[in-house]
């Protein structure tokens, strides 16, 4: 078996925290956004902050008692809230995809509060990095799992 490089297994035993300070980031900063600096959110941000909540609150569960299952029940969350943010960032960036299917109640999805760096980094492309981190770190400690499996498993089997 192959061992990881120190730095990979630093972040693979602390998968959970280090996604969980994530998700504490991204919620932190959709709640600066919306209830400090007034900015509505559209549908997409919605959508993406129905699957980012809960991985706040389960990582930070799973941190607390140490828990890796958790990874397989975060995972989807963290990639179908990823996958709706890159829908998000690429209306926003393509008017023809806006077109498509057009938000027809309240702010319009292709709109953005923030126009940093020529209009490229924006508010799903900043959840859309959340939740690549999210989903690469448990990922990278799911690994961790598996490996503190094989080694409960070891530990039975040789007593």
């Amino acid at each position: 078996m192959t061992r990881k490089p120190p730095f990979l297994a630093f972040f693979s035993r602390y998968a959970l925290y280090f996604s969980w300070v994530v998700s504490i980031a991204a919620v932190g900063s959709s709640l600066y956004l919306s209830e400090v600096m007034k900015f509505v959110p559209c549908n997409l941000c919605w959508y993406q902050r129905i699957f980012m909540y809960p991985i706040l609150i389960l990582l930070g569960i799973a941190s607390y008692t140490q828990d890796r299952k958790i990874i397989r029940y975060v995972l989807p969350l963290s990639i179908i809230g990823g996958c709706i943010s890159l829908y998000h960032y690429l209306e926003q960036q393509i008017p023809a995809i806006a077109k498509m299917l057009p938000c027809t109640v309240g702010v319009p999805c292709s709109d953005d509060y923030l126009d940093w760096f020529g209009g490229y980094v924006t508010i799903p492309f900043l959840a859309l990095i959340a939740f690549i981190l999210i989903t690469v770190l448990l990922l990278n400690g799911r690994e961790a799992e598996e490996a503190d499996l094989d080694d409960e498993e070891a530990y039975i089997t040789s007593n």
